[in-house]
């Protein structure tokens, strides 16, 4: 793979530099330490100390708390390194981008620091299904015999992982991708777009744009054509819209019949590229045609890389999900229960509400500005009842009001640890024998929980309290 840019500094580049990290979390620590080994000065800040701040002043770093950040801090810096969630409007990134200075973020810190043995990245973005599919790649490129791993939005820092490895599968998202400029994939895939993250891009258009960057290789916004491979979903209409304004080479992927010979498809019953059959459709596991679409793409960064047909094959085979997607619980009282907590804005929660006839549906959280109107009109004939909580539940309940004014609808107002208990008690009580009571919250978790995964384990732990002994339930 080739190295930094030209204008951008090789590790070599960066001994002597004056770097401000802000934010001192996994990314962050993982950056000011690697900034630290090629001999930057590292000054790192965050709102509070903890022992990653600690171990990063032990190693050299000076250290800077304070809640907010001032922008004296970039007195003297040369870069500022952001953790991904610092939004463009922050005070601190405003007067890095005033004064001149570059602003990015740990995935394009890699990139910089790629080396002659660095591994390839085939890279996965799109509102919702990244971590499926990369986890999906993954097991591809692991049953064909590669050093891989999962890696970027998902799993350990990249730049802990420029060597030891032959091909990695990276999941970013668009703040990361809006916080990098020369970072270009030499493949990337774009598996849908919906509103989502609004408050932090400002508009769909900001948001959809941070997102083609991941197609940089291939000339997109106007980046020089590497050579690169522009892959993306041809169901979804702003996807296929933005990929044929791509210069470069591109390639998609569609639920339908592929489109030529390079492309990706369902045929018979089968996932096929081109006229190469890979693997039923039924043997996809999570099920559902979102996940088809998933293992879709996975296939084609996959196939990308010279990954053979039974190798995809063998890898989906062995491929088991991770948590908290559309993930079976137990039946209690003949009523399923289904853990979908990752499903945090409404693109997510439709792709699950549409998977079963009748749904009891758990909702609510932090909507992050994004309008849920669409979502409640297009589920309503399917809601046997909802059941809200979090902090926007209101305009979930308004939403629900409009478009499904007979449904029986419980707002519960608590937030301590026992409000999930509370949310699976009234959900049984408006559920019947044959309902699947489906936790889809179409928001994120942090208003009332520590994550979306704590959040499903909450509601795993107040289901299977439920059960009764000999019922049927995923820990037996």
């Amino acid at each position: 793979m080739s190295g930094p840019a030209a204008g951008e500094p090789a590790a070599g580049g960066y001994a002597g530099r004056r770097i401000l990290v802000a934010g001192a979390a996994v990314a962050g620590a993982a950056a000011a330490h690697a900034l630290l080994r090629l001999g930057a000065r590292v000054t790192v800040a965050d709102r509070a100390a903890t022992p990653r701040t600690e171990e990063l002043a032990a190693h050299g770093a000076r250290v800077a708390i304070a809640d907010p950040l001032p922008p004296d801090l970039l007195d003297g810096a040369d870069e500022l390194v952001v953790s991904p969630g610092f939004p463009p409007g922050h005070p601190l990134v405003a007067a890095a981008l005033g004064a001149g200075l570059a602003v990015y973020s740990e995935p394009e810190l890699a990139w910089r620091l790629r080396g002659p043995d660095a591994p390839a990245w085939l890279a996965v973005t799109g509102t919702n299904g990244k971590t499926t599919t990369v986890t999906m790649l993954a097991a591809m490129l692991t049953a064909a015999g590669l050093r891989t791993a999962a890696l970027g939005n998902i799993g350990a820092p990249l730049v802990d992982a420029q060597t030891g490895y032959d091909v990695l599968a990276v999941e970013l998202s668009s703040f990361q991708l809006h916080w990098s400029s020369t970072l270009a994939p030499p493949a990337g895939v774009i598996l849908n777009l919906a509103d989502d993250h609004l408050e932090w891009h400002g508009t769909f258009d900001a948001y959809a744009g941070a997102k083609t960057t991941i197609w940089r290789a291939a000339g997109a916004g106007g980046a020089p054509d590497t050579g690169g491979l522009a892959l993306g979903n041809r169901d979804d209409a702003q996807v296929a819209a933005l990929l044929a304004a791509v210069p470069g080479g591109t390639a998609g992927f569609t639920l339908g019949e592929p489109g030529g010979p390079d492309e990706f498809g369902v045929r018979a019953g089968a996932l096929v590229h081109g006229d190469v059959p890979l693997i039923e459709a039924a043997a996809i596991r999570p099920a559902g045609e979102h996940n088809v679409a998933n293992a879709l793409a996975a296939a084609a960064l996959a196939r990308f890389h010279g990954v053979p047909p039974e190798a995809v094959r063998e890898g989906l085979l062995a491929y088991r999900p991770e948590p908290h997607r559309n993930a079976y619980v137990a039946t209690v009282d003949g009523v399923g229960y289904v853990d979908d907590s990752k499903a945090t804005n409404p693109h997510a929660a439709l792709a699950s509400l549409t998977a079963y006839p009748r749904v009891v549906w758990i909702a609510g959280g932090q909507l992050k500005d994004v309008p849920v109107d669409d979502l409640v009109a297009r589920v309503a004939d399917r809601l046997a009842g909802a059941v809200l909580l979090g902090v926007d539940r209101h305009r979930l309940a308004e939403a629900l009001a409009r478009h499904a004014p007979h449904l029986p609808v419980v707002s519960v107002a608590s937030t301590h640890d026992g409000a999930m208990g509370e949310v699976v008690r009234a959900a049984a009580e408006l559920a019947a024998p044959g309902d699947t009571v489906l936790l889809a919250p179409a928001a994120a978790s942090k208003d009332m929980f520590a994550s979306y995964a704590r959040r499903g384990e909450l509601f795993a732990e107040a289901v299977r309290a439920r059960r009764a002994p000999g019922e049927p339930g995923a820990d037996q």
